[in-house]
């Protein structure tokens, strides 16, 4: 089955169960407060550490330097933000595992070996050519 197709009926499935077992602990009230609290505080550290990544990213332009890992990051914390701003404890906890730089780095490292090693399975065939011209080539 497709991945996203799970992904779109899977996340609704488990933060209803997350919202109702939640909520029967602590109260609807306190659920919903609790949502808006983990947006608010998410929103604002997913922009600090967006300014910090524009900085560092500008320090690394004056280098003369590309800023790789800071694209990424950026592309990265808005993905987080997004998570972030959708009610849900899962997609809430998510969004934090991304917006902390330690995490970050180490989901980054993670995709990038795993990027490495779909490179080194290609299969690529070495060689060398000749080009012969005919000799009404070179008549002409």
């Amino acid at each position: 089955m497709n991945t996203l197709l799970l992904l779109i009926i899977g996340i609704p499935i488990v933060e209803i169960y997350l919202f109702v077992k939640l909520g029967s602990q602590i109260g609807a009230f306190n659920t919903i407060f609790l949502i808006f609290i983990t947006a608010f505080l998410g929103i604002a550290y997913a922009r600090y550490e967006g300014f910090n990544t524009l900085r560092s990213g500008m320090s690394q332009m004056v280098k003369n330097e590309l800023p790789v890992y800071e694209i990424i990051s950026g592309a990265a914390l808005a993905v987080a933000a997004l998570l972030l701003i959708l009610p849900g404890f899962a997609t809430d906890l998510l969004g934090l595992l991304i917006i902390f730089p330690p995490t970050r780095k180490l989901i980054f490292r993670r995709v990038s070996t795993k990027q490495k090693s779909k490179d080194k399975k290609r299969d690529f065939i070495n060689g060398e050519f000749e080009d012969i011209d005919d000799e009404n080539d070179r008549k002409l």
